[in-house]
């Protein structure tokens, strides 16, 4: 039996389900344009269909695996079943005959149960064709028999008026609501563990997010920052662009040492970074903020200095990581992909805390804001620089391009950064090293050789090789593009 297509059915998530009829259409609406946006990217074959209950998604074969991937991270969707299709089954005899051929293998020396879930006019009640699915089955190919209980397997079908879907496989989705019926956040990244975990869990709450840095550790900092942002955006969010802000706060930092106490500085930097990031907010139209903090981490998080800090914007602040712990912020930065970046980002932030305060004094941080020259601050913001997230590469070889060898000779070496296993076949040497390792593999290897980073798309290339060369120093790497 060739199959040519693959069917995806998408249960949506849950609360979307209980809203009103108004709301429910929206966010279905919603979520049915994003697939269709994103979707789009890998070929016009890709036919999404949209119910009141569910979406479904059938692209060719060619494109399963990465189709699969893109549901599996989209906000909104609570279940992905994966199905085979089969139009014009008319009788229960061609159901029974079509279910045994695909499933048979599945239930060789295993106890099983058929469910069934039937829509539109039949002669036949779901039970019965449960019935005589299983009866078939049971009678037709080896197996431990009917468990009605605890099945050791479950056969899945659902019959939509003449059309029959296998379920083949079913995965938990990223539930959320869609991307883009929550409004707009600005979030602050500084390209840790606690910034892009927040980050992630606004995206899949539905809300688009757009980020925001404060650049104090240089070009290779904002590099870290573009990378790990860059990705959140494409895995979770690409269905709208959003932008990614830099401002230079380096100057800021530098005026904070001149006019503020010692024990004050933290504090008052994570305000300063509120009210610029409100500034550029309210320019955007954009309502509310996101931050990392988690209470108590750190001397900046206890509940008195958070109170300070939010006392200096009238803007909505919202913390999603609030009540977390560490392990457990890792453990989702862990599963979302994000702990690799996390680990080799410089924390500048902590550089200014020394004898930090834990339960600061309203009377006196409104003495020290008097101290600070607030026209730092405001020329800050207007030297911030705003691009789309999706033109980061383009950016950054605009100002700073690494350069890209689409042909190789015997003295090359291709480093194949990609987190899989598997290597890239080349005409010259080629060898293995995962991203997050090659800030400290790299400078292992013989240096009289010329280096090629090499990804799918070339991206992180790029944006590795600059990082490289920004902190080690490094001019015998390029990138490589077949």
């Amino acid at each position: 039996m060739e199959i040519k297509t693959q069917k995806f059915i998408l249960k949506l998530f849950p609360e979307i389900m209980v809203k009103g009829s108004s709301a429910k259409r929206q966010m279905v609406g919603q979520l049915y344009n994003n697939l269709l946006a994103m979707l789009g990217r890998f070929s016009d074959e890709i036919a999404v269909k949209k119910f009141s209950d569910k979406i479904e998604v059938v692209t060719p074969i060619a494109y399963v695996v990465e189709v699969r991937q893109l549901l599996l991270d989209t906000p909104g969707i609570e279940q992905v079943l994966e199905a085979l299709q089969f139009d014009n089954m008319h009788t229960l005899d061609e159901i029974k005959v079509k279910v045994g051929e695909v499933t048979h293998k599945t239930i060789e020396s295993k106890t099983f149960v058929v469910r069934a879930k039937r829509t539109g006019s039949h002669a036949f009640r779901s039970t019965e064709l449960e019935q005589t699915v299983g009866g078939y089955m049971l009678a037709t190919y080896p197996s431990k028999g009917v468990d009605l209980h605890n099945p050791e397997v479950t056969i899945r079908i659902e019959l939509i008026n003449n059309q029959l879907n296998i379920i083949t496989q079913k995965y938990l989705g990223l539930s959320g609501f869609p991307l883009g019926t929550q409004g707009d956040v600005l979030s602050l990244m500084s390209g840790g563990f606690d910034s892009t975990v927040a980050s992630y869990l606004a995206m899949k709450r539905g809300i688009k997010t757009h980020f925001i840095f404060f650049n104090l550790g240089g070009v290779a900092h904002e590099i870290g920052v573009k990378q790990v942002a860059l990705y959140l955006w494409s895995k979770f969010g690409s269905s709208h662009r959003v932008k990614f802000i830099s401002v230079p706060f380096d100057d800021v930092l530098t005026e904070i040492f001149a006019s503020t106490h010692e024990t004050y500085m933290g504090v008052t930097l994570k305000r300063l970074m509120l009210l610029a990031s409100e500034n550029i907010a309210k320019k955007m139209g954009i309502d509310a903020l996101v931050t990392g903090e988690s209470v108590a981490q750190v001397s900046s998080q206890t509940l008195r200095n958070l109170a300070l800090i939010d006392q200096v914007s009238s803007m909505l602040v919202l913390r999603p990581l609030a009540t977390m712990n560490k392990p457990e912020i890792m453990d989702m930065a862990q599963k979302i992909g994000t702990k690799a970046f996390a680990e080799n980002m410089p924390e500048y932030c902590g550089v200014i805390s020394k004898n930090p305060v834990t339960h600061g004094s309203y009377k006196r941080m409104e003495r020290e804001a008097k101290r600070f020259d607030y026209a730092v601050l405001h020329q800050a913001v207007e030297n911030a620089v705003t691009i789309n997230i999706d033109e980061i590469l383009e950016d950054l070889t605009t100002n700073t391009a690494i350069e890209v060898i689409h042909e190789l000779n015997d003295d090359m070496v291709v480093i194949d950064i990609r987190t899989e296993d598997e290597c890239i076949e080349t005409s010259c040497k080629s060898i293995k090293i995962p991203f997050y390792k090659l800030k400290t593999e790299f400078k292992k290897l013989p240096q009289d050789k010329a280096y090629l980073l090499y990804c799918e798309k070339g991206i992180m290339s790029q944006l590795h090789a600059q990082y490289l060369k920004e902190t080690h120093n490094v001019h015998n790497i390029k990138v490589y593009r077949p």
